[in-house]
């Protein structure tokens, strides 16, 4: 999402580079280039100004550490800015008083809403919680179909809403159902229009006037750059939102409602959705966003994915194998498997620090397509050849070639490969340094 702004940004540390020291001039300079680069990324004009003259103020003022340079400098400075522009540290969504807790999705119609709320009851499931979904939305069959799915995928009740039923009898006999069975968070997934207008704000009015303990979060859609923070001041306006959920993040967006929206609309950014996928929802944490914008990396994101994907007995069990020289091809494809759960090579690149330098010396999409091809390669071998590679004959590795798709040169070339990385870990294993893994 920040590919371009990162870009022009890091065009700016490095002019930094050939300064012994920050002066007025080179500080003008710089953030004229970064004034430049926020307004072409779509960021709100006051939230560009404010943002600026903050850090005009500390790079000319005595909090400047003079013994770092002034790419350092100038980077601290702009990092600890950006964070606070969205929000500071990590908020946390905080539920409190007698369950069940009433959260209401609101949004323009095509912002994401409707799988947010499967998302983010996915979400709460996964941190023990007791998620209802309620799509409220009547004008849109197609919506009360989505949600009902989405819901019967992740194991969620979901309430048979019918067009013909009212919204708020909807969400109102949800919520005592729910609260029978012992349901603690209610979704409603509220209606949606293509813009803002009266008949779609006076229903949500009344919603929110249903339920006087509700939350109201605004999904907003990062594609739609500014307008998405005009619409979030509108629903501000009316229905004083508690807090944002910013979709479509990993999109070609240019970053602009990400930098503007918690400063425009007075609310914190709670979570963000990072793919298509029903587990693609993250808590949104301002730290680690700005840490790859400004490309130095975001270990702590990338660990914590691995958690979440990496099975732990497996990771166990191949740590053995690492110390006892016994790592095997079948191991090897199973390794690849757990990678492909993580991401794209692009994606996990860019939680490295210095990510985007390395990725102009590295061709991604051919990396990609050599994984893909190793992987094929090992799914076309039969499990003996796959513990014992060294059975691999001419025939074999002709055989092998036809079944994947590829050529014996390719064959060739893993199995050398392999041989090689084995040859490494013989030798490592044999150190007193070998790491755990878990």
């Amino acid at each position: 999402m920040f590919d371009v702004l990162g870009e022009k940004f890091s065009s700016v540390f490095k002019k930094l580079r050939g300064y012994g020291k920050l002066t007025e001039k080179n500080i003008e300079e710089a953030v004229r280039d970064v004034r430049l680069a926020l307004l072409e990324a779509d960021v709100n004009v006051g939230v560009v100004k404010s943002f600026l003259e903050k850090v005009k103020d500390r790079a000319l003022g005595e909090v400047v550490f003079q013994n770092l340079n002034p790419q350092s400098q100038f980077l601290k400075i702009v990092h600890e800015e950006l964070v606070a522009v969205l929000g500071g540290a990590e908020k946390t969504l905080i539920l409190e008083g007698k369950p069940p807790h009433v959260l209401l999705l609101v949004g323009l119609q095509g912002c994401g809403k409707t799988t947010t709320a499967a998302k983010l009851a996915n979400y709460f499931k996964k941190k023990g919680r007791h998620p209802y979904l309620v799509p409220a939305d009547v004008a849109r069959p197609a919506a009360i179909d989505q949600l009902s799915t989405l819901a019967q995928k992740i194991g969620v009740p979901c309430w048979p809403t019918k067009t013909e039923d009212n919204p708020v009898e909807i969400a109102g006999q949800a919520v005592d159902f729910a609260s029978r069975e012992l349901n603690d968070i209610v979704l409603v997934d509220t209606a949606g229009r293509l813009h803002i207008d009266d008949e779609l704000m006076a229903e949500l009015g009344r919603l929110k006037k249903k339920f006087g303990n509700s939350r109201t979060l605004f999904v907003a859609d990062a594609m739609t750059g500014q307008e998405a923070v005009k619409v979030a001041r509108a629903f501000h306006d009316l229905l004083k939102l508690d807090g944002v959920i910013l979709t479509k993040q990993d999109g070609d967006a240019k970053g602009g409602a990400a930098l503007s929206i918690q400063s425009v609309a007075g609310c914190p950014i709670y979570f963000t959705g990072m793919g298509e996928g029903i587990d693609a929802l993250e808590p949104f944490s301002p730290e680690r966003l700005v840490s790859r914008l400004l490309d130095r990396g975001d270990i702590l994101s990338l660990v914590t994915m691995a958690q979440e994907v990496v099975d732990v007995e497996q990771a166990k069990e191949l740590e053995k194998k690492l110390r006892k020289n016994r790592f095997n091809m079948e191991d090897f494809r199973q390794q690849l498997g757990q990678m492909k759960k993580l991401g794209s090579l692009k994606s996990l690149m860019g939680f490295l620090p210095g990510a985007r330098d390395l990725s102009k010396q590295i061709d991604l999409g051919e990396a990609e397509k050599g994984l893909k091809k190793k992987e094929a390669i090992i799914n076309s071998m039969t499990l003996k050849e796959r513990f014992h590679p060294e059975i691999l004959n001419g025939n074999r590795r002709i055989r092998i070639a036809r079944g994947s798709g590829t050529e014996v040169a390719d064959v060739n070339r893993l199995v050398k490969e392999f041989a090689q990385m084995q040859k490494m870990m013989k030798q490592f294993s044999k150190g007193k340094g070998f790491p755990k893994l878990f």
